[in-house]
């Protein structure tokens, strides 16, 4: 805390730190200055990801070690409704330019502001968001970046065995605490709500008593994370009192999954998918390719827009087919590979369960209608994994249809495996059992109904009376 406080009124590291922050994330590079921080940020190009971000130029020959001198900037508050009505400026689009600046920030660069209220934030005429306050900013290294994504697929799936490792891996809980006791006590912290919390706050309500209990510590560069992240929750609030930090970050978390091919990111995508068990999330898994076919259909629709001053290209919230592509490649070769031989379990005990339901409502359509009546007011687990598989293949034809010529390559790649082949002998050879043991019951209870329904479709005999 005291590191910090120093650091805050040492005014040539904050106009240090105002440079930095310009030269990552800024449209407007400061003029005539040339930050290098490749080797440490990874950026090799300023302008690589248009944010409609603006941060003000340092006066160097006026600023010392007491005094900062910057650029003066016209803008609007955040808090001012009119005025940003007046501009013809959209907050919509100011929340998505703080929250993708904030999200490339935290998870794909790692040196970020941790002060980011309203009154360090405005909106410039241009439709730019511009940073002021560069004293309090945070650094974080790739394994800690890491560990924020994991610890939000795990919250998301519910995972608190998985959510107390990442929190020991991070060092937020000290060596010899027992991990299946934090595991349990995060089980049941998830119970309290009736519903998933969305919003930061909500999730740390969740999580302090057992923060508490166990002795958490968050390490200091990870305190400013979680300030950063109320702070950025509450900025956005206050052009929309609906918004929800996890839920606007997700599409961005699930873009990085898919885009970075190193193993722990798509170690991370086949958490999201498999549960521990090797079962296949199937909810999980026709949400993602539906919004996949969704949001290519939406741009290969949508001509592409000038790039105007100040405009925020919202291509952070689809997907790049390639990357989709290469990730579903991945995960399918582990799901033939060894380490997937439980997940090819579980996928054959679906694909039988989808068959047995398909065959009994598509192809015989011969149940009776109580039977069928009572199915449509209380649906079962098979019935909901069988909408689900049919929902995602035909969302996943939707992509296909947008990128057949990167699909087709891959399927064919797929196609030749020979464990593909093994498994797809093992689907037909479980199909045929299955088909030989239930289509007799089901032939002869259709022919049955189908006797049934003949029989009350035909009128009454009435008898004939000779005339007298």
């Amino acid at each position: 805390m005291v590191r910090h406080m120093f650091d805050e009124i040492d005014y040539i590291l904050e106009a240090r730190n105002a440079e930095r922050f310009a030269s990552l994330y800024s449209d407007c590079p400061i003029h005539g200055q040339t930050y290098n921080q490749n080797s440490k940020d990874g950026i090799t190009n300023k302008t690589k990801n248009a944010s409609g971000i603006k941060v003000p130029k340092i006066y160097w020959d006026l600023t010392r070690k007491a005094v900062l001198t910057m650029e003066w900037l016209d803008g609007i508050k955040l808090t001012d409704e009119t005025a940003l009505k007046k501009a013809c400026l959209n907050q919509r689009e100011l929340i998505d330019q703080g929250v993708y600046c904030s999200l490339r920030q935290l998870l794909e660069v790692g040196f970020f502001h941790a002060d980011p209220h309203p009154g360090n934030l405005f909106a410039t005429s241009s439709g730019f968001l511009a940073y002021l306050d560069f004293g309090m900013m945070g650094d974080i290294p790739r394994h800690y970046r890491v560990g924020l994504i994991q610890v939000l697929v795990h919250f998301v799936n519910r995972d608190s065995l998985g959510l107390a490792n990442d929190f020991l891996s991070l060092g937020f809980i000290p060596e010899g605490v027992d991990i299946q006791s934090v595991a349990d006590a995060l089980q049941t912290s998830f119970g309290k709500g009736t519903q998933q919390s969305q919003d930061f706050q909500s999730i740390m309500n969740q999580l302090y008593d057992v923060m508490y209990d166990f002795n958490f510590s968050l390490p200091p560069d990870y305190a400013l994370v979680v300030r950063a992240l109320g702070s950025l929750e509450g900025t956005a609030k206050v052009l929309d009192p609906d918004f929800k930090v996890v839920e606007s970050a997700y599409p961005f978390v699930i873009g990085k999954l898919l885009a970075d091919p190193n193993p722990d990111m798509r170690k991370i995508l086949r958490e999201l998918l498999i549960c521990n068990n090797g079962s296949i999330r199937w909810n999980r898994l026709e949400r993602l390719i539906a919004s996949i076919s969704e949001q290519a259909s939406e741009s290969s629709e949508e001509p592409p827009k000038s790039e105007e001053k100040g405009s925020h290209p919202m291509g952070w919230k689809s997907f790049d087919m390639h990357a989709v592509v290469a990730a579903t490649e991945d995960l399918l070769l582990f799901i033939l590979s060894e380490k997937g031989q439980i997940v090819r379990v579980f996928l054959l005990r679906d694909i039988i369960r989808a068959a047995d339901i398909f065959l009994q409502d598509e192809v015989m359509g011969c149940r009776l209608d109580a039977e069928s009546n009572a199915r449509k007011t209380s649906e079962s687990e098979d019935d909901a994994i069988m909408r689900r598989v049919m929902n995602g293949f035909g969302s996943l034809k939707e992509a296909v249809k947008l990128g057949p010529e990167v699909w087709t390559p891959m399927f064919i790649r797929i196609a030749l495996n020979p464990q593909t082949q093994r498994f797809f002998a093992d689907v037909i050879s479980a199909l045929m059992m299955r088909l030989s043991k239930k289509f007799p019951d089901t032939f002869w209870v259709c022919m049955s109904t189908l006797i049934h329904r003949v029989a009350k479709s035909r009128p009454p005999h009435t008898p004939s009376h000779p005339s007298t």
